[in-house]
C-alpha cells in the first residue's frame, strides 16, 4: 500500500506520526519523546516508509537497546505507514534546551 491508497500526502502522514510519537513517554522523565526533544528528524517517502532519527537523554540509557523497536512498532500502527526505521543518533547530544517550552514548564524548569 502507498499513501495514495490512504489519500494522504507525506506531510499529512508526518502529522499523524508526530501525534503517535506524542503518546510515547520517556521511561525516566514523564514527558513524551516528541516534546522532550528526542526526535531529531522524521522523513516520509511517497510509499509511506518512515525514517526517524532520534536520540536519548543519555547514551547509557537503560532502554537504548529496546526503545527504538518499541517506537517502530507503535509508529507502524499509524494508517498510511508502510515501513518504519528508527535510528539512534548521538550528534548533537541532547540537552534540556531541546525540550519544548510546554515540557520545560511541566518539569518546572522556568
Amino acid at each position: 500500500m502507498s499513501l495514495q491508497d490512504f489519500k494522504m500526502t507525506p506531510e499529512e502522514l508526518k502529522d499523524d506520526v508526530i501525534e503517535m510519537l506524542k503518546t510515547i513517554f520517556d521511561p525516566e522523565i514523564p514527558i513524551n519523546i516528541y516534546e522532550l526533544g528526542l526526535i531529531y528528524d522524521i522523513s516520509i517517502s511517497d510509499s509511506g516508509n518512515v525514517n526517524i532519527n532520534m536520540t536519548l537523554t543519555a547514551p547509557g540509557c537503560p532502554v537504548a537497546q529496546s526503545f527504538p523497536g518499541d517506537i517502530e512498532a507503535k509508529v507502524a500502527t499509524v494508517d498510511g505507514v508502510n515501513k518504519v526505521h528508527v535510528e539512534l543518533v548521538w550528534d548533537p547530544p541532547w540537552t534540556k534546551d531541546m525540550m519544548t517550552e510546554a515540557a520545560q514548564l511541566q518539569l518546572g524548569m522556568f
